[in-house]
């Protein structure tokens, strides 16, 4: 990741010229001077950091990412991080506020997608994180043509 809320852009030390007149760190200063204080950032930024994080990498291992290579699917680590997401989500769920909602449903498609890219799904609870967000159900394809 190349640039955060908890870093700045700054160069890393050994960047750029010796000197130090184009914002490279000096001898004087670390890259803790660049890093925020923990104690400034809300926790909330943490978690929907972190959420957003594991959504993205779970989406990269299922392949749903732009450009993303066919070969580079891994369900093994799909599943370990889908699951971890939505243990987070649970934990945090009175914490999100109006972004619940829609953590949730970014979640649930993921594990939908897991159950697709599957070669032999797992039934409705067993699935990444089911144990912790219940049985997730694809409703375009439920019997009984529910929507």
């Amino acid at each position: 990741m190349a640039e955060n809320s908890y870093s700045s852009p700054a160069q890393m030390p050994g960047e750029g010229d010796p000197g130090g007149s184009d914002g490279a760190l000096g001898p004087e200063q670390t890259d803790m001077d660049n890093v925020r204080d923990l104690a400034d950032i809300p926790s909330i930024e943490v978690i929907t950091r972190a959420i957003v994080m594991l959504m993205s990498a779970s989406a990269e291992k299922l392949g749903l990412a732009e450009g993303a290579d066919p070969d580079s699917v891994d369900l093994d680590e799909a599943r370990k991080l889908i699951t971890a997401l939505a243990g987070l989500v649970d934990a945090s769920k009175a914490d999100l506020g109006v972004h619940a909602a829609p953590i949730r449903d970014g979640l649930k498609q993921l594990q939908l997608a897991f159950r697709d890219a599957s070669a032999y799904p797992d039934e409705p609870g067993e699935g990444p994180g089911e144990k912790y967000t219940g049985p997730v159900r694809d409703r375009r394809r439920s019997p009984g043509g529910a929507t």
